[in-house]
């Protein structure tokens, strides 16, 4: 079975899947992780994403491998562990042009059929529910103020780098930035499936939101 949860940065989806596929017994899978690891391989190889000829060399050679440490989720790019690097600002600044990209997302989506075809999943994304998976069997569209999402945003900072300064106008700026950037995309718009459920976590703690979508996922299965 396919779950997608789709929507928008700082609506707790990332945690609220890997939560909800914990509680369901699905494998979680976190679509931002894969398009932040091949930002991360373009950064670390010195090349433009605009440059058509050394993006096509570097996708044929990429590789993203989940691996689970006790009960902890990293990610690799060949033997590297990239956990913590595809979380930085420099990752951060191109992931959305990245991921706009048809030729990236062309080459990334065989990696996500491969291990849906498999397993139980609930998959994390922008896009599942309309693009990678319109025939999954139950889909989430998570949504929250800017405002909101920007406060979550900035407190994960603090926690995940707490060496580094961080302002919360700069990140709401961002996020709205990338809200419009992602919903007026050419390749695979930001946007509700149709036959995605809507759930507003603006004023929900995470457990309130991942039992939603338990009980919601209960009801379905029977």
């Amino acid at each position: 079975m396919i779950i997608t949860i789709d929507g928008p940065a700082g609506t707790g989806k990332s945690t609220t899947a890997r939560r909800l596929a914990d509680e369901i017994g699905f494998t979680y899978f976190d679509t931002g992780a894969l398009y932040r690891a091949i930002s991360w391989q373009i950064l670390e190889a010195g090349i433009s994403y605009q440059d058509e000829e050394a993006l096509s060399k570097l996708l044929k050679t990429f590789t993203f491998r989940i691996q689970l440490n006790n009960g902890d989720i990293r990610y690799l790019v060949g033997n590297e562990d990239v956990t913590e690097v595809i979380r930085s600002k420099e990752v951060t600044a191109i992931v959305s042009e990245v991921a706009a990209l048809k030729k990236v997302r062309d080459a990334l989506k065989p990696l996500q059929d491969n291990v849906s075809k498999e397993i139980d999943v609930v998959f994390e994304g922008r896009d599942l529910g309309t693009v990678v998976f319109p025939h999954a069997q139950l889909k989430f569209f998570l949504t929250a103020r800017p405002e909101t999402r920007a406060k979550r945003r900035y407190h994960e900072l603090v926690q995940r780098f707490p060496n580094q300064t961080f302002s919360y106008e700069t990140i709401l700026k961002e996020i709205e930035e990338r809200d419009a950037y992602d919903s007026e995309r050419e390749h695979a718009p930001l946007k509700q499936a149709k036959d995605a459920i809507l759930i507003d976590t603006s004023e929900l703690t995470i457990e309130e939101v991942t039992d939603q979508l338990k009980q919601i996922y209960l009801e379905k299965k029977g």
